[in-house]
């Protein structure tokens, strides 16, 4: 395989739909025969990347590509930016509303578990514009 290509919009504020992408994701590795414990990590960063998203930043778009050693996530969203990257990679640090807290999301484990899930992750974010997220999870 030389590099397979996808693009998926995650639209803000539908909880209902948040995972699908990841869920989409998760089929198209286990169609090209990725180790499901693979697939299982690039899926729960992703997955915590959507909620994020919806959470905070109206949606956003998601670009992945798949190559022969590696699976590589762009997440880039026109939210409010993230204002101190280090402190919102804190566990437990959350700026989620009560609404969302009600709903079961904002416990403030969504970036340290991108992190966690992959074997590469920079954010780039700029108050007022918007946030990049870059992710690679090794295959071999």
């Amino acid at each position: 395989m030389d590099s397979f290509k996808v693009q998926y919009k995650v639209d803000g504020e539908d909880f209902a739909a948040a995972g699908e992408a990841s869920r989409k994701l998760k089929k198209v590795m286990q169609s090209l025969g990725i180790d499901p414990k693979i697939s299982r990590k690039v899926a729960v960063a992703m997955y915590e990347g959507e909620i994020n998203m919806v959470i905070h930043a109206d949606g956003g778009v998601i670009d992945v590509e798949i190559t022969h050693d590696k699976i590589h996530l762009f997440l880039r969203d026109k939210g409010p930016g993230i204002p101190d990257i280090p402190l919102a990679m804190t566990e437990g640090y959350s700026t989620a509303t009560d609404n969302v807290r009600e709903l079961g999301f904002g416990a403030g484990m969504g970036l340290p578990n991108m992190d966690k899930y992959t074997d590469y992750m920079k954010i780039t974010s700029e108050v007022g514009v918007g946030t990049t997220i870059e992710m690679i999870v090794n295959i071999q």
